[in-house]
């Protein structure tokens, strides 16, 4: 959206400079994207008087001239055809840049003869082309006048983004009235007398009942005895500005409307109209030569407007080459509409038209200035084109869009963190065009025409809070007494989508099943209570609530095996049942793999899936949902439906499980029609410990993270222990050993063999002791490292390897 400070200032009763306007134009939600003031590009160069323009001595196309300026007489050698004695021309004195030839004046000498200066063309300033010789203004102006006062260009121009629900802002006036509620200046009235017709108008408008959703009002007015021709100087130098060609008094009117007040306008050549005008829907195959000489083929669903000829125009689009109007136009007939904007938008993407009048639609336009918008436009049109006007002709009726919202004052506060006094708000609110009345202690808002936008209280809240300024907002430490909202989702709901996100990332693919599974695939995964048959299933094979998420995962798998696709990888997050209980249903991340666990590569001979492919999903998904991986157990009492030897259990102790892994048994892959190697993971986000926070605070709220700025230190042991000893029994015993020190423990190496006795086996282990205070010294280390020998022999027998 663009437009000049002047323009502005036609609706904004203001002494701010431009810094201050653009400055707060930011700071309310209409974002400046950019300033061009040709006045301050261009303020070196003005006009001046060839007093003497003499042939150069020493060249046939060169001239000397004395050019006059308001400082004084300028010695310049031109060689412009154009140049003579008594014009009045524009000088750019040395040290002026030269914006259209990239040039830098400094004085000089051309053949012989000293320059001191320039006179310059339109294209040397960047203006135009025209380039045959210098700017050639009229003997009466006067001495000394910058160039852009002269050319009109003194006017700065504003470009602000406009988001999509502020369409009131896509007119001149909106933004002066959120400005003027700002405090920068006052709002001027707007001229919307009504004038009455002579006559009655020979066309009238029509809407078809199929379109009475989407063309709810439409009036209009038949002009006749005006004269058009080119509009105002000063309506071409606006249009112009914002990079609106333009084209004759009755189209300029109808954009300058458009961008000045945010109501789109059109007007017909009456003469070159058969009949009424209809809105109506258009038909397949119809054809419809537009304003940009471009040919569209109409579709049923799109708004039309047509005679009893032709389609005239597309609705709140474009209108037609062929009712146009022209220099020749005596006779015109005026539309005022409203459009759906859903309905403009498809039309819109459908024939790929983009004009400003679509633009404007879209983002919903004021319903009332469908009735004031009459008015204006029929006070320009008399003022710059004469002739006599007609009676109102209208169809349809203007949609009611008053509403009414209640505003508590205190939800400002509570919602924004910032106290505004219930006067201040009443005061932003009826400037911005509501109207406020008091009840009580709640505040009863009607809702202006031109904001379709505003919908509930938050609304009227944000409004406020962006007229009193988001800058204006105290800054408040983080303390105990002020937390940060509390976040919408519960810790369950954050561990399903966490845990839902670590499975993705894992490379396994979301599937969704039904929770049902046949009685036979059931037994297969424990017995089933008799609770869990449902008595009327959908169908014969879902006859019983899945006690397992696993069996419908096996079944998908199956299906994509036979279908070629043998390499799976799913998983899926959802209930499984124990009893019909309230507390039998439980809340699973549970997935599988089969096949190969990488795609065929040169580099690499792809391996099976094994159990450690599934341990890894599932302490992705528990370290993701918040379980305390470090602390957890590896225990080999994983349920039958898995394989005996090659399963196992991750729990905080043999009867706090937290998740099943490994390997499922050949006896239910036989049962569920597909080959092996499959292993799966059951992870019970609901078994994981609750975190410990402090009191007053929440378990949405993360702790703080705690990075050390000193470098880690790294040691390599090597342990003799029974090969019956767990190495993870060995690793918590390593990291207990120095809980403050020790920041993690690897295994990174198993041997038996030649140098190890019968009955025992070596594990290697890295442990990274990270500092938080200081630099650790040797001695430091060697401390550490005899607590870790010692713990590890403590818990597990484990001797030193020599």
């Amino acid at each position: 959206m663009k437009f000049t400070l002047n323009w502005l200032k036609d609706h904004l009763d203001t002494d701010a400079s431009l810094e201050v306007i653009v400055e707060k134009l930011s700071l309310i939600g209409l974002e400046v994207e950019g300033v061009e003031n040709k006045a301050e590009e261009l303020k070196a160069f003005k006009t001046a008087r060839v007093v003497e323009a003499i042939q150069h001595p020493n060249a046939d196309r060169l001239r000397v001239c004395q050019v006059q300026t308001a400082e004084g007489t300028s010695q310049v050698v031109c060689g412009a055809p154009n140049a003579r004695t008594g014009m009045v021309g524009v000088f750019a004195p040395v040290g002026s840049y030269v914006p259209g030839i990239d040039l830098l004046l400094k004085p000089g000498k051309l053949r012989g003869e000293e320059s001191n200066g320039m006179l310059v063309s339109e294209r040397e300033m960047g203006l135009s082309d025209e380039h045959d010789g210098i700017i050639d203004l009229p003997d009466d102006t006067e001495i000394g006048v910058p160039l852009a006062e002269i050319l009109g260009l003194d006017d700065p121009i504003i470009e602000i983004a406009i988001t999509p629900n502020r369409g009131d802002c896509l007119g001149v006036r909106g933004v002066a009235r959120d400005l003027a509620a700002a405090g920068l200046g006052k709002l001027k009235p707007l001229q919307t007398e009504k004038h009455a017709g002579t006559f009655t108008s020979p066309i009238s408008w029509k809407i078809d009942a199929e379109v009475a959703d989407k063309v709810p009002y439409v009036a209009g007015r038949y002009f006749k005895g005006l004269k058009n021709g080119p509009s105002p100087k000063w309506m071409q130098d606006r249009l112009r500005a914002i990079g609106n060609r333009p084209i004759s008094a009755l189209v300029d009117i109808t954009n300058y409307v458009s961008f000045d007040l945010g109501r789109p306008l059109h007007v017909f050549d009456a003469d070159k109209l058969s009949g009424d005008l209809t809105m109506r829907n258009g038909r397949d195959g119809e054809e419809f030569l537009a304003l940009d000489e471009e040919t569209y083929q109409l579709a049923d669903g799109m708004v039309v407007i047509g005679d009893d000829a032709a389609v005239q125009g597309i609705g709140g689009v474009m209108g037609g080459m062929n009712s146009g109007c022209g220099d020749t136009t005596s006779n015109m007939f005026l539309e005022v509409a409203l459009f759906d904007p859903v309905s403009v938008a498809v039309t819109g993407r459908k024939t790929g038209i983009n004009s400003d009048a679509r633009y404007r639609f879209e983002r919903s336009v004021d319903p009332v200035s469908a009735d004031w918008g009459v008015d204006v436009a029929t006070r320009m049109v008399l003022d710059l084109c004469g002739g006599e006007v007609s009676n109102l002709t209208s169809a349809g009726e203007i949609p009611s869009a008053k509403r009414l919202i209640e505003l508590r004052p205190e939800r400002v506060a509570q919602l924004c963190g910032v106290a505004i006094a219930q006067e201040k708000q009443i005061e932003i609110l009826t400037k911005l065009g509501f109207e406020v009345a008091e009840k009580g202690a709640v505040l009863s808002v009607a809702v202006p025409s031109w904001r379709s936008d505003v919908e509930m209280e938050a609304c009227l809240v944000e409004e406020v809070l962006r007229i009193h300024g988001y800058e204006n907002i105290p800054e408040l430490e983080m303390s105990r007494d002020h937390y940060l909202p509390q976040g919408v989702l519960t810790l369950a709901q954050r561990r399903v989508s966490n845990a839902r996100t670590a499975l993705c990332w894992r490379g396994l693919d979301e599937a969704v099943t039904f929770s049902f599974v046949s009685r036979a695939q059931a037994d297969l995964f424990g017995s089933v209570p008799d609770c869990l048959r449902v008595a009327n299933p959908i169908s014969t094979d879902l006859d019983t609530m899945r006690p397992s998420i696993l069996p419908t995962l096996l079944a998908a798998a199956a299906k994509n095996t036979d279908r070629g696709y043998g390499d799976n990888a799913l998983f899926e997050v959802g209930p499984q049942y124990q009893d019909d209980t309230a507390k039998g249903q439980l809340e699973m991340a549970s997935g599988l793999r089969s096949g190969k666990a990488a795609e065929r590569h040169w580099e690499n001979t792809p391996r099976p899936v094994d159990l450690f492919d599934a341990k890894g999903d599932a302490l992705a998904a528990l370290s993701a949902a918040g379980a305390p991986v470090d602390n957890l157990q590896v225990f080999t009492t994983a349920p039958a439906y898995y394989h005996p030897g090659r399963s196992g259990a991750l729990g905080l102790g043999p009867t706090n499980v937290l998740a099943y892994f490994g390997e499922l048994h050949p006896r239910v892959l036989e049962a569920m029609d597909i080959k092996g190697p499959v292993v799966a993971f059951e992870v019970f986000l609901e078994k994981i410990p609750q975190p410990k926070v402090k009191k007053g605070e929440s378990s949405n709220i993360k702790p703080a993270l705690v990075l050390s700025a000193f470098q880690p230190v790294e040691r390599d042991f090597a342990f003799l222990v029974d090969d019956t000893v767990e190495a993870g029994r060995l690793l918590r015993a390593v990291v207990g050993a120095d809980k403050n020190l020790i920041s993690n423990a690897v295994l990174f190496d198993i041997y038996t063999g030649k140098g190890v006795e019968e009955g025992k086996k070596s594990l290697a282990v890295t442990v990274t002791l990270q500092p938080k205070e200081r630099t650790l010294t040797d001695e430091e280390i060697d401390a550490v490292s005899q607590k870790v020998l010692a713990q590890a022999m403590k818990a597990t027998g484990a001797v030193l390897r020599s």
